[in-house]
């Protein structure tokens, strides 16, 4: 009888475990997000730990912020991590996305040849060092892919007052590793986030020659596709991850995220 007694048991506690994995199962979640927050290494340092938990497979696609955005529109993905905050606010104030949640910032800096032919580095003023470039007719390489680092590049030039394009002005349509790739491989200028330059640094010929203006701040977001718009969305999943996202656990993590010594991103959900 007591060893019916344990079998019993054990088979009911069995149960209740395999019932509550299941009832934790989210299944595969869809987020579309930068190549900035892919490239850094961000993601892969701590998405496995939300999968594990919640018994989750999310399945990124890193592309820039403007077809990250489209994807949303479209129904293509549960969930976005973006960077271009006029660009989100459009995106929730027309109906495609709910419960945005601020997620953390880091900063762009604009980079070039360690020689430095068209004399910028030392600038702080972004519009001055744009200026030097443009007015010294130095190659710029721009990502030209209408993500979130394209649409503030465009915004700083606008307001250096500079028409586009100048006569070293090139846009390639990539991402933004492989921009800094081309911009090394021709020994151009461009405008990047800090996370990817601290991951590629190592990789390319060329230096930080501009940073510290506040135009440089780069805030990213977190927004749920909204369920109304399409049928079929992850969304149980997709509210979990964007709520663990910003979490105080998984905020000290993001905090304490370093590449080569160096914090690329700060954490401000409360603020």
């Amino acid at each position: 009888m007591k060893k019916f007694t344990r079998l019993f048991a054990a088979a009911v506690i069995a149960a209740s475990t395999s019932f509550q994995a299941m009832a934790e199962d989210l299944g595969i979640v869809r987020l579309a997000t930068t190549t900035s927050t892919y490239n850094s290494g961000l993601l892969d340092y701590l998405l496995p730990e939300f999968e594990k938990k919640h018994g989750a497979t999310i399945q990124v696609i890193a592309v820039g912020t403007g077809k990250a955005l489209r994807m949303g529109r479209d129904g293509d993905v549960d969930v976005v991590m973006t960077h271009a905050p006029k660009a989100e606010a459009k995106f929730v104030n027309e109906g495609y996305g709910v419960d945005p949640r601020g997620l953390m910032y880091n900063d762009f800096v604009l980079v070039g040849p360690k020689n430095d032919p068209a004399g910028v580095k030392g600038s702080q003023d972004i519009s001055q060092a744009l200026g030097k470039v443009a007015t010294n007719k130095a190659l710029f390489v721009s990502r030209g892919d209408d993500s979130g680092t394209h649409k503030k590049e465009l915004n700083l030039w606008k307001q250096t007052g500079v028409k586009l394009p100048f006569g070293g002005y090139r846009e390639v349509g990539q991402g933004m590793g492989k921009v800094l790739q081309i911009s090394s491989e021709l020994q151009g200028y461009t405008l990047t986030d800090r996370g990817t330059w601290l991951a590629y640094k190592s990789k390319v010929d060329l230096d930080i020659v501009s940073e510290g203006d506040a135009r440089l701040f780069n805030p990213y977001q977190v927004i749920v596709v909204n369920p109304k718009r399409h049928e079929g969305l992850n969304t149980k999943g997709a509210e979990t991850l964007s709520k663990w996202l910003v979490s105080d656990n998984t905020q000290d993590k993001i905090n304490n995220f370093r590449l080569h010594g160096e914090q690329l991103f700060v954490a401000n959900a409360k603020d």
